[in-house]
């Protein structure tokens, strides 16, 4: 990897854990609570519908006239679209657990689903708002080899585009697997 793809690597990654970890965190409190309560769900999950909606590049406008600057605006639209989707998909999983009798295997797997979703959210997001407003990032360096006619580049950029978005899945794969083994190693022994 070239010391300047990597820098842009770095940059790409620092907007989409500084937006992603709050969401996360945020979007799943919010998510159980909704979803522990069947009439709540019903009520809220059609409320949340409506911002979740809105792709989130489409607030970027908004974002960079309240912010003025990329890469706050690009902070919080990723943290936005990421909220929305996880609270959704993590009520849902709530919803799921009290159906079958408080699984938790089911909890930590629908858990970790939204969470799943969040990360796709957030980094499409990211490479979006990179590829529209830079000023760096891998989204930034895939639409200036665009510019330039690099084919080559595109390839490179969007073959580690890929391999990170991969890693991030099966990062979040491992630890729900983990943590769902434990849960069942903790009821065999009891």
């Amino acid at each position: 990897m070239e010391p300047s793809i990597f820098l842009d690597v770095l940059a790409s990654l620092q907007k989409l854990f500084v937006a992603y970890i709050p969401a996360a965190v945020l979007g799943s409190f919010i998510g159980y609570l909704i979803g522990i309560n069947g009439t709540i769900y019903q009520v809220l999950r059609r409320v949340f519908e409506i911002p979740h909606s809105i792709p989130p590049i489409a607030l970027l406008p908004i974002t960079l006239i309240l912010f003025t600057e990329s890469e706050p605006a690009t902070i919080v639209i990723i943290f936005i679209g990421t909220l929305w989707s996880i609270i959704i998909n993590t009520a849902i999983g709530m919803q799921h657990f009290r159906r079958q009798n408080n699984n938790f295997r089911a909890a930590i797997f629908h858990t970790f689903h939204a969470l799943k979703v969040g990360i796709w959210v957030a980094w499409f997001t990211v490479i979006a708002t990179e590829m529209l407003i830079g000023p760096r990032g891998l989204g930034f360096i895939l639409w200036d080899a665009y510019k330039a006619g690099n084919i080559n580049y595109i390839i490179q950029v969007i073959l580690y585009i890929a391999i990170i978005g991969s890693l991030l899945e099966q990062l979040l794969d491992f630890a729900g697997n983990f943590l769902s083994q434990i849960i069942s190693d903790s009821k065999k022994s009891s």
